[in-house]
């Protein structure tokens, strides 16, 4: 499909080389692939490790690889070579952002740390996202999302009501820095934009994600002589969770003054409104276990029609437990045209989830499918001003590779 069929994203122009693999740097790219920019994922003539992970109906582009992927187009190129490595300079001179996620020391011996990038390209934007920032002990450390989980308190957290760790499961750590790391590239990119310096970026996981843990966790913690372990109760409350009731379950929360006394006086329970336990927000606080074991219970006598029919007129935030496959069907996705279908080249429509913002002059669009290995490979090189027969020796040598479609 055409990019001209598409409305002009906000960057449009932008150059991001995407040097990275797996998730996190990957998402992070096609976060501002999603918003215009060029996005050109660099690969290993072996490709991205995550490319036949999940169903495929064919080799190379499997599920989880197509879900961090779109919105970019797919460059071969061995950096273990001269000649690969010479491609790349080419390449990091038109080049507007640079983000790898390969741990300091490698980037180093490759000789793509930042002071030779930026020799190239002097207001490149360059961006390092892995498992710990360099200047601590850690700095060296390999890390993957359930490392990242295990130290930085997540896996404590979840697992803080059966007494032993547990992962979140979902790839939360590296969704939640893959945030961090576009919102930073977009910091740098509008300080450029005023100053017209570029700068080199460390977004380690280990950090955002304690960050991430500690604003509503670090509690007692956060003052100089500590008043508690920290935690945040509710948060942690063995009774949080969605509730059953007589034929399912909902996810329920009445949370202000006006939720816990529409919902006493709904269901009947005005003397919990009463009991000096519950009276306030500061004493339900207090005694959230006994406040949310009390709702465990009242939840139980209707069925889940029933509460949802009482409980959204009185405006007491209240839903349905979907599974995922029933977010395919979910009335709301569909009103809001959330759910797209775009060509792959060898997989044929695939559905792609849409994107959360939505801008009234500039909106993101999903204008390719992830890209098969080395797909844009000939396109690209010859963009740079290689020659026909120059492409046909790369890719002899094994340098590139260009995908037959």
């Amino acid at each position: 499909m055409k990019s001209e069929q598409y409305p002009r994203g906000a960057l449009e122009g932008l150059r991001v080389l995407d040097l990275s693999t797996v998730l996190l740097g990957p998402l992070a790219a096609q976060n501002l692939g999603d918003m215009g920019a060029d996005v050109i994922k660099i690969e290993s003539p072996a490709g991205d490790a995550i490319r036949d992970v999940g169903p495929q109906p064919t080799k190379g582009c499997g599920a989880l690889f197509a879900g961090a992927n779109r919105n970019k187009r797919s460059l071969v190129l061995d950096l273990k070579t001269d000649d690969g490595m010479g491609a790349l300079v080419r390449l990091i001179k038109t080049a507007d952002v640079l983000l790898h996620n390969i741990r300091p020391q490698a980037i180093e011996r490759l000789n793509l740390g930042y002071d030779t990038v930026a020799s190239f390209q002097s207001d490149i934007i360059y961006c390092g996202t892995y498992g710990f920032s360099a200047l601590g002990p850690y700095g060296d450390k390999p890390a993957y999302d359930d490392m990242i989980q295990a130290v930085s308190g997540v896996a404590w957290l979840q697992g803080i009501n059966e007494q032993e760790p547990r992962y979140i499961k979902s790839v939360m750590a590296d969704k939640a820095t893959g945030l961090t790391v576009t919102w930073a590239l977009m910091t740098a990119l509008f300080h450029r934009q005023r100053t017209g310096e570029g700068q080199s970026i460390e977004v380690p996981m280990f950090e955002t994600m304690v960050g991430f843990n500690m604003v509503e966790h670090a509690m007692g913690l956060a003052y100089e002589s500590p008043r508690d372990e920290g935690s945040y109760p509710r948060a942690t409350s063995e009774y949080r969770r969605p509730h059953r009731t007589r034929d399912g379950y909902v996810g329920v929360l009445p949370y202000t003054e006006k939720h816990w006394h529409a919902f006493f006086e709904i269901t009947g329970r005005q003397d919990l409104a009463r009991d000096e336990r519950f009276d306030t927000y500061a004493n339900r606080h207090l005694n959230i276990d006994a406040l949310y074991a009390e709702l465990a219970s009242i939840m139980l006598t209707r069925t889940t029609g029933e509460w949802l029919e009482v409980l959204t007129p009185a405006q007491i935030p209240a839903m349905p437990v979907n599974s995922l496959t029933d977010l395919m069907d979910d009335e709301h996705l569909k009103a809001t045209d959330f759910w797209a279908w775009r060509d792959h080249p060898l997989h044929g429509p695939m559905r792609m989830p849409g994107i959360g913002p939505k801008f009234g002059k500039t909106p993101g669009s999903l204008r390719r499918a992830a890209p098969v290995l080395g797909q844009h490979s000939h396109e690209i090189l010859t963009d740079l001003g290689y020659t026909g027969p120059e492409i046909d020796d790369l890719t002899e040598k094994g340098v590139t590779v260009q995908a037959k479609l």
